[in-house]
């Protein structure tokens, strides 16, 4: 036999000659009998990979083959744990999570002996601090009032709260303590697109109800939009505003996925849906199909739910498209209360690899874009923003304040707080802490009263952290942050103010005949308020980024 094949076969003959060898001395017992077992064992799964003809590497290596499937099976957890780095983004890093398990479980989150980041390279923000620190801020007082003129049950909301999380992407024990932590710490708990559960009502924290293009909660047999159970819900106390989904950062344009083996029979009795194939949510909306349907939309909803604050959740993909949004609000006086911009580097339980990775707009870019398009038409005073995309930490939080957003929404961060491990098993229905799992078994480890006092420290801490470095740059109150206190380093030898390095049009600009950016005045140009598609117009003489060349200091 040759010696590369003698190697591969080795372990596989060896439990095979021992366990025939041991088949007369049996009766002896002892540990005879015990290695008798695992050998047999071993020369049974063997055989097995002989015989099959799935896997070439169990073929060529008998027994020996499975220990790669096994080690493939617990990479994420040994990487986690064993061998990468405090600051390795996988998404979240080890740092990142640490903080969040600290502040969930009142723990000391500070750190000593110095910052562990190196300052001097290209990308590292900080906030700028002042020589006179304001007195001590009062994270209670950290709200926002969302609803604009045709609004009659304006929300007063916390500038910090839960991101969209479907019942069904998480367990029943994940949305109870969720949502008791939400109540808690008043702040609000969005549905996701998956409806409004028992679970969302069992403990009456605030609600943003998402409705996304499956209508789901408020459908009809054949999936299309049914007012009349609309109306049922929003007008229940504890739903506060409603958000129209148009996208998710993380699969924009792609719709929503629920595994067939994660639709369980209260998923479907609260969706709405079978249980016989997967739930997917439509790429796209039935209701509307123009920027003025959209609005008709949000002005029928804000009727049926009683008044209440009715806005819209999106990805900004084509920039023109936006724009003609913003222009079909010019043209037919109706606007949403809010808009929340979702970043591609959001969350999701599952998607396509190229959605996640290659489809969409980063938070920062479609944040800065949205805030400017509606400062230069003239309506962000009527219309607040939301933020979501990876967002964990106070910074985060100050980092998307100053550039344009009122309050932001965190996902993955109160995943943390509940148990999350960052195991990367959403989409399996084998969340090894409860989370993201509909299997009884798993999610009855997650002890709801427990994990819903995490959720408010969570919020709690992070909010206090957030009045520290609010009081260090001389500030009282998060809507005082602006895009001068945001410093980054762009090269290692320069910093920049947010306020030099990005665009920031004047009020009620794209109205006037000169617009100082030319890539928003040819987006301007090109949006159409009756139809997503874009105008044409003159073929621009070079390419441009969204971020152009960065204004001089005044």
């Amino acid at each position: 036999m040759k010696p590369s094949l003698l190697g591969r076969y080795a372990l596989f003959v060896f439990c095979l000659l021992f366990t025939i060898a041991c088949l007369p001395f049996l009766g002896a017992g002892g540990w005879l009998l015990a290695a008798f077992a695992v050998t047999a064992v071993l020369s049974l799964v063997g055989i097995n990979d002989l015989l099959q003809s799935h896997h070439a590497v169990r073929r060529n290596y008998p027994i020996l083959g499975n220990v790669r499937y096994l080690v493939e099976t617990i990479r994420p957890e040994i990487r986690q744990y064993l061998l990468e780095g405090d600051d390795e983004r996988l998404p979240f890093s080890r740092s990142q999570r640490s903080l969040v398990y600290a502040r969930s479980k009142n723990q000391v989150s500070e750190k000593a002996f110095g910052t562990l980041t190196d300052v001097y390279q290209p990308g590292f923000e900080f906030i700028s601090h002042s020589m006179l620190p304001s007195d001590a801020c009062d994270p209670e007082q950290f709200r926002v009032v969302v609803g604009g003129p045709a609004c009659l049950q304006p929300y007063s909301a916390s500038v910090f709260n839960i991101s969209a999380m479907s019942f069904g992407a998480l367990s029943a024990n994940a949305i109870r303590a969720l949502n008791k932590g939400a109540r808690l710490g008043n702040f609000a708990h969005d549905t996701g697109e998956g409806s409004i559960s028992p679970y969302h009502r069992e403990f009456e924290g605030d609600l943003i109800w998402e409705i996304g293009s499956g209508y789901f909660g408020c459908r009809t047999l054949d999936g299309r939009f049914d007012p009349v159970r609309f109306a049922d819900q929003a007008r229940q106390p504890q739903v506060k505003m409603i958000e129209i989904k148009l996208s998710q950062g993380a699969k924009p344009g792609h719709g929503g996925i629920l595994p067939q083996h994660k639709v369980t029979a209260e998923i479907a009795q609260t969706r709405g849906v079978g249980m016989d194939a997967d739930c997917v949510s439509p790429s796209r909306h039935s209701e509307f199909s123009t920027p003025t349907e959209l609005l008709a939309f949000i002005a029928t909803l804000r009727k049926l739910s009683g008044g209440k604050p009715v806005g819209f959740k999106f990805c900004l993909g084509h920039p023109w498209e936006f724009m003609a949004i913003v222009k079909a609000m010019l043209k037919t006086g109706i606007q949403p209360d809010f808009i929340v911009i979702d970043g591609k580097e959001g969350g999701t339980g599952a998607a396509p690899r190229e959605f996640t990775d290659n489809i969409g707009m980063p938070l920062r870019e479609g944040l800065l874009f949205v805030h400017n398009t509606l400062v230069g038409a003239g309506l962000r005073q009527s219309i607040k923003l939301g933020a979501s995309g990876k967002i964990v930490s106070a910074f985060d939080i100050a980092s998307v304040l100053a550039i344009g957003a009122d309050w932001v929404n965190a996902a993955r961060g109160f995943m943390f707080a509940i148990g999350c491990i960052q195991s990367q098993s959403c989409h399996t229905n084998k969340c090894p802490t409860g989370v993201a799992t509909q299997d009884p078994l798993r999610q009855r480890a997650l002890h709801v009263p427990d994990k819903a006092e995490r959720v408010h420290n969570f919020h709690r801490n992070t909010l206090a952290a957030l009045g520290e470095m609010l009081s260090a740059a001389g500030l009282s109150h998060p809507a005082q942050l602006q895009a001068k206190h945001l410093v980054r380093r762009t090269t290692t030898t320069e910093v920049r103010l947010f306020s030099q390095i990005h665009v920031f049009l004047a009020p009620g600009e794209l109205l006037g005949d000169s617009i100082s950016a030319e890539f928003y005045a040819r987006m301007w140009r090109m949006a159409n308020p009756e139809s997503f598609a874009p105008v044409v117009v003159e073929a621009p003489g070079k390419a441009e980024a969204l971020h152009v060349e960065a204004l001089e200091e005044a």
